[in-house]
């Protein structure tokens, strides 16, 4: 069965809590908070100001430059502030209010379940809906669709890899939108493969979910061009290089090189729907499913929730904070962040919140590096983490950056494999983001051609 050839672990999955949990409608907030950075790139800027009334699915806030996304309203009511609010991990920015008053929708908007197969649109209006509508990379790193989608020149698009691994403990997100809504997701899997104008695509789902492996093979068999490849549980393998490797064999060089330089264009399942509402109903990206999980937590759920709900929302729902819990973490426990803010909002990059009890929370004691490399065995992206670590430490930013800290895809497999409990992907990721501020400077301080 494939994977990718370097690198890896395997930890616990604990998704026995929430994948046999159907998608439930998690209720309507009476107030809904929306920040104007939901994407990688620049924020969005705000197209209402205090007072206005909105609609569902309303723009409220524009792409401010190419790497951005447009924002909709999640609900209908009044806006009653844009300002600089706490996000989850107790930064300030800037966030749209809005206070509800039922749920009048936008009459462009199709809400009725019929599935539409056809799209009659070319690639290029397929981006440009897909634009209009907001969508981002919905498996954590909200990098916009519209972008990852306009192949640059002098690149070509050969195939369309599907992103239904998961391989992020606890998160079953993905897992029930490809159960839940599979024939949606294939006509979205058609849609895009129009978009970049490829003929193949695979949709590539770790064995650990059998019934959406055998679920979207069966739907796939009506279309053409479209396989479902399983591959063997091995995390991080939902990353784009890695995915691309266990599935197409071909590696991508580090950065700057993107997946698009092997002819590779990768999608997140759940964006895949995504594109589906918004190319064929009209629908911009407000709402969407959300693991609430943990060991303690008593009601385990996947809720398809609007954007802007309150995190302190959705555990309630689950039966409420464990009383035993020690940290609450957007994402999972591999690459997500711990919160310092419940009553923060739910993102478009939002997957799930894993609550974690104090025990497993707890991180023990580093103690001395005994140089036994296994960090640099798990390294999938075939670094030295030990040594990027040191050298953070040393601030010895030039030879981080000969060392390719750039390439470091923050996934954590070095930090949970150390025996000594050494914080590795703290120093590496401060590293990484420092010799990238670097590089930033370089090349702004150059002189323009």
């Amino acid at each position: 069965m494939k994977t990718f050839p370097m690198g890896g672990v395997h930890p616990s999955d604990n998704k026995k809590w929430s994948n046999t949990k159907a998608i439930e409608v998690m209720d309507l907030p009476d107030i809904v908070n929306i920040p104007l950075g939901q994407h990688i790139g620049a924020p969005a800027t705000a197209k209402v100001a205090k007072g206005d009334k909105v609609l569902t699915g309303q723009l409220i806030a524009e792409a401010s430059s190419f790497m951005s996304a447009n924002i909709h309203s999640p609900v209908s009511g009044t806006v009653t502030a844009v300002d600089m609010q706490v996000n989850g991990q107790g930064l300030r920015q800037m966030m749209i209010t809005i206070k509800r008053e039922g749920d009048e929708w936008m009459p462009t908007i199709d809400r009725t379940p019929q599935l539409v197969r056809e799209c009659t649109l070319d690639g290029a209006a397929i981006i440009a809906k897909i634009k209009d509508a907001g969508v981002v990379g919905m498996g954590g790193a909200t990098f916009p669709t519209h972008v990852k989608l306009s192949v640059p020149p002098g690149c070509k698009a050969e195939y369309l890899i599907i992103n239904g691994v998961e391989c992020e403990p606890y998160l079953t997100s993905d897992h029930r939108t490809m159960l839940e809504h599979g024939e949606e997701l294939v006509v979205g899997v058609t849609i895009l493969m129009k978009a970049v104008g490829v003929g193949k695509a695979y949709i590539g789902i770790e064995n650990n979910k059998p019934d959406a492996i055998a679920h979207l093979t069966k739907i796939a068999a009506g279309y053409k061009g479209i396989e479902v490849v399983p591959l063997k549980v091995m995390y991080p393998q939902g990353g784009e290089k890695q995915l691309i490797a266990a599935v197409m064999g071909r590696q991508v060089p580090p950065p700057p090189a993107l997946p698009i330089d092997v002819g590779a264009v990768v999608c997140n399942a759940s964006t895949t729907v995504a594109v589906y509402q918004a190319v064929l109903k009209n629908k911009p990206l407000i709402e969407r499913v959300v693991t609430v999980t943990g060991k303690s937590v008593k009601e385990p759920k996947n809720l398809l929730t609007r954007m802007g709900t309150p995190i302190s929302a959705l555990i309630e729902a689950a039966g409420g904070l464990p009383g035993d819990a020690g940290k609450v973490i957007n994402g999972g426990p591999m690459m997500g962040r711990a919160m310092v803010n419940l009553d923060s909002p739910v993102t478009k990059g939002c997957s799930g919140i894993t609550v974690m009890s104090g025990r497993d929370a707890q991180r023990r004691e580093a103690t001395q590096c005994i140089k036994c490399a296994k960090c640099v065995s798990a390294c999938p992206m075939g670094l030295e983490p030990y040594y990027l670590s040191k050298m953070t430490q040393k601030k010895g930013w030039d030879e981080l950056e000969a060392l390719m800290i750039t390439s470091c895809i923050e996934c954590g497999c070095c930090q949970s494999t150390c025996p000594a409990y050494l914080p590795l992907l703290d120093w590496v990721r401060l590293g990484k983001q420092t010799v990238m501020g670097l590089i930033r400077a370089r090349a702004a301080a150059a002189p323009k051609k």
